[in-house]
C-alpha cells in the first residue's frame, strides 16, 4: 500500500548510489593508473643502469674473446673469397667494408659474440657464447623502456587525470540529474493532472475524466476521482430531473384543478339542455350531447392522470424478486398483445432489489406496454435481468423502429398524448419513481435494433 513511498525511496537510492558507485569506480581506475606511473623516474634510472651494464658486459665479452684468441684456446673458422657467394650476410658486409676486424652479434637473439678478421683473401670467424644473455632482446627492451619514459615525461599526467576526473564526474552528475528529473516528471505528472481535474470538478465540470495506466496509489486515486465525478454527475442529473418533475407536478396540479372546475359545469349544462328539449328534437340532441359527454369524460381521464402525476403516494420499499416480478408482468400483458413474442433472459442468482412493489410494477408495465406497441404484430420484446456495480438492473428491448435523437432528448419529459392507451406521462412517472427509489431509468442502445431501456434499482441488504 506504500508503493509510492517505496518508489521514491528507490529513486533516491538509485540517484545517489549509482553516481557514487560510478565515481568510486572511476577514481579507483584512475588511481590505479596514476600509481602505475609513479615509478617513471625509477624506471628511467633502472633502464640507464641496465644499459650501462649491458655495454660493460659486451665490452668485457669482446676482451675475453680476444684474450682467448691470443692464448690460442679459441679456434676460428676460415672463409675464402672464392666461396664468397655462399657467405652469410654479415660476412659479406664485413668483406665489403674497409675494416680489418669487427665484432658482431649472432642473429636473431644475439646470444653469441662473433669476431671477424680479414687476412688477405680470407676472413676468419671466431665465436663464443654469451651465457644465455640475449643481447638483441636486451637492447630492444632497453630501447622500448627509454621510449616509454620519454613519452611519459612529455605529458602532464596529474593535470590530465584531474581534468579527466572532473569531466567524467560532470557527465555522470548530468546523467544522474537528467534521470532524476525524468523520473520526477513521470511521478508528478499524474498528480498535476489529478489536481487540474479537481479544479475542473470544483468549477462544476462534472464530465471531467482522467486516464491512467498506473496501478499504485496514484492510479487508485485517479480511479476514485473518476468514480466521484461520475457519482456527482449522476446526482446532479437526478436533482435537476426531480426539480423539473416538482415544477411539472405543480403545473399539472393547477391545470387539473382549473380543468376540473370547467368540465363539471359543462357536463351538467349539456345534460340539463338535453332534459329540457321536446321529444321531437331529442334524438339529435341526445347524439350531440353524447359526443360532448364522451369528450368531457376523455378530458376528465386526462385530468385524473395529471392529478395522479402531481401526487406522491408514500413508498413502501420491500425486497423484490425482479425475475418473478418481470415474468408476472409479461404473463399479464401478453394476453393483450398475443401477436408479440416475449423472451426473458433472467440473471442467475439475482439478488433481491429494494423498492416499492407497486411502483416497480407500474414501471415494468409501462416499459413492456410501450415495447409491445413499438414492436407491433410479429415483433419481439427481449427482457433481461442482472446485477452491476452493486445495483440490480432490468433491460427491456423491442424490435420497433427505435428512438430518434429528438425523441431521446425529451423522452422523460411529461407531455399530453392523444394515443388510445397513453396520456404522455408514463415514462416521466416511471423515472421519477425509479429516482425516488434510489435507482434510475435510462434509454440505452437497443439489442433488437429498436428502443432499449434500463431500470436500475438498489440492492436489498442481505
Amino acid at each position: 500500500m506504500n508503493r509510492l513511498r517505496h518508489k521514491l525511496i528507490l529513486i533516491f537510492l538509485a540517484a545517489t548510489l549509482v553516481p557514487l558507485a560510478a565515481i568510486l569506480w572511476m577514481n579507483a581506475a584512475l588511481l590505479e593508473q596514476s600509481l602505475s606511473y609513479v615509478a617513471t623516474d625509477d624506471l628511467d634510472r633502472l633502464s640507464k643502469s641496465l644499459e650501462v651494464i649491458a655495454r660493460e658486459y659486451y665490452r668485457q665479452a669482446r676482451e675475453d674473446l680476444k684474450a682467448e684468441l691470443a692464448s690460442g684456446r679459441l679456434e676460428g673458422q676460415r672463409f675464402t673469397a672464392a666461396a664468397r657467394a655462399s657467405w652469410p650476410p654479415f660476412l659479406q658486409q664485413f668483406w665489403e667494408s674497409p675494416d680489418a676486424e669487427r665484432f658482431v652479434l649472432s642473429v636473431p637473439y644475439g646470444d653469441r659474440l662473433n669476431y671477424l678478421q680479414r687476412r688477405g683473401s680470407e676472413v676468419w670467424l671466431y665465436s663464443r657464447s654469451l651465457n644465455s644473455v640475449r643481447m638483441e632482446e636486451l637492447r630492444e627492451q632497453i630501447r622500448q623502456t627509454r621510449s616509454r619514459v620519454e613519452w611519459l615525461r612529455q605529458r602532464n599526467l596529474p593535470r590530465g587525470f584531474t581534468y579527466t576526473l572532473i569531466l567524467l564526474s560532470a557527465i555522470v552528475w548530468v546523467l544522474a540529474l537528467a534521470s532524476v528529473v525524468y523520473l520526477a516528471n513521470r511521478i508528478s505528472s499524474p498528480i498535476q493532472e489529478l489536481t487540474a481535474g479537481l479544479f475542473q470538478l470544483a468549477g462544476g465540470n462534472f464530465e471531467t475524466r482522467l486516464h491512467s495506466r498506473q496501478h499504485d496509489e496514484i492510479g487508485r486515486a485517479i480511479q476514485a476521482f473518476n468514480h466521484t465525478a461520475e457519482h456527482l454527475q449522476q446526482s446532479r442529473d437526478r436533482l435537476v430531473y426531480l426539480t423539473q418533475v416538482a415544477s411539472w407536478q405543480m403545473l399539472a396540479r393547477k391545470m387539473a384543478h382549473e380543468l376540473k372546475n370547467s368540465l363539471t359545469p359543462i357536463r351538467l349544462t349539456v345534460e340539463e339542455i338535453l332534459a329540457r328539449q321536446p321529444a321531437a328534437d331529442r334524438r339529435f340532441l341526445e347524439q350531440a350531447a353524447q359526443v360532448v359527454v364522451d369528450e368531457v369524460e376523455s378530458l376528465e381521464r386526462r385530468v385524473r392522470a395529471f392529478s395522479e402525476f402531481a401526487t406522491e403516494p408514500p413508498a413502501n420499499p420491500t425486497a423484490l424478486d425482479l425475475n418473478a416480478l418481470l415474468e408476472e408482468r409479461i404473463q399479464f400483458l401478453s394476453v393483450a398483445h398475443p401477436e408479440v413474442a416475449y423472451e426473458i433472459r433472467p440473471g442467475a442468482g439475482l439478488p433481491a432489489a429494494w423498492a416499492d412493489g407497486d411502483q416497480i410494477k407500474g414501471i415494468l408495465t409501462n416499459l413492456l406496454e410501450n415495447a409491445a406497441e413499438a414492436a407491433g404484430p410479429g415483433g419481439k420484446v427481449l427482457c433481461t435481468t442482472g446485477a452491476a456495480e452493486g445495483r440490480i438492473l432490468v433491460e427491456v428491448h423491442d424490435s420497433g423502429p427505435g428512438l430518434s435523437a429528438e425523441a431521446r432528448g425529451s423522452l422523460f419529459e411529461p407531455s399530453i398524448s392523444f394515443k388510445k392507451r397513453g396520456m404522455g406521462l408514463g415514462l416521466s412517472i416511471s423515472r421519477k419513481n425509479a429516482l425516488l427509489a434510489g435507482g434510475d431509468l435510462k434509454a440505452i442502445e437497443g439489442r433488437l435494433r429498436g428502443a432499449g431501456f434500463r431500470l436500475l434499482l438498489p440492492r436489498a441488504q442481505a
